[in-house]
């Protein structure tokens, strides 16, 4: 269900910004800010996978639109819901931009990818972190890669990256999304099959890293399942 804050007008007419977000209440608000600053007027529109932390109740007191459901759908479902909500909305952006919440402040960062676009250099320009912070081996990280190459024939630097630029046209070519965490790795093969060109930059980003502990393998596992799922789904 949507909630409150009406997106921004002017600049909203022509820029969207989707926010995936779970459980990301430290980093939401500062997310937000660092996005209005840096594309003023724009539509904020958080895509909250059921958090339980109080994330909702921040991204409507700074000001974006929340799609929330009741239960956990999974980045790909939630992101799906969230672009189709914004696509019914009037007026409909010209481009958009996903990109994760634990980015915070680093959000700002993203101009880059939206001029990209703008300028006619790629129809999606993709985020690379210019610096790698924790994470596991890279195993995720290759079998992503290798999927991407296999099913569309386009060798990936950051084939996992959430951040994100595209016009509305791309957006519609490449939805539903894959299911949870296969969700780039879908938009990937769909917007090259579709014809669209792939731009990746490297851009000063900060996030939450995955350890290496358990839970993080666990993570991991999580995500190989699910490129193993698109790798099928694409035959």
């Amino acid at each position: 269900m949507g909630e409150s804050n009406t997106p921004g007008d002017a600049e909203g007419s022509r820029l969207a910004v989707l926010v995936a977000a779970r459980n990301e209440a430290d980093a939401i608000g500062g997310a937000i800010a660092a996005l209005k600053k840096t594309f003023p007027g724009a539509g904020i529109w958080i895509a909250d996978d059921a958090s339980e932390d109080g994330t909702n109740d921040i991204a409507l007191a700074s000001g974006a639109m929340v799609i929330r459901r009741g239960r956990v759908h999974g980045k790909g479902g939630n992101m799906t819901a969230c672009a189709l909500a914004m696509l019914s909305a009037d007026p409909r952006p010209r481009l958009v931009l996903l990109c994760d919440a634990d980015l915070a402040l680093s959000a700002g960062q993203l101009g880059r990818l939206v001029d990209a676009v703008e300028q006619g250099e790629c129809d999606l320009a993709v985020a690379a972190f210019a610096k790698r912070v924790g994470g596991g081996f890279g195993v995720a990280l290759g079998f992503s890669r290798w999927v991407i190459e296999k099913r569309c024939g386009f060798l990936a630097d950051a084939p996992i990256s959430g951040q994100r630029a595209m016009k509305t046209e791309v957006l519609e070519a490449v939805l539903p999304f894959a299911p949870a965490y296969g969700m780039e790795t879908g938009m990937t093969i769909d917007a090259v099959r579709a014809g669209y060109k792939v731009g990746e930059y490297e851009l000063e980003l900060a996030h939450r890293a995955t350890g290496r502990d358990l839970q993080g393998f666990l993570h991991r596992f999580r995500q190989m399942l699910d490129f193993a799922k698109v790798y099928f789904s694409r035959r």
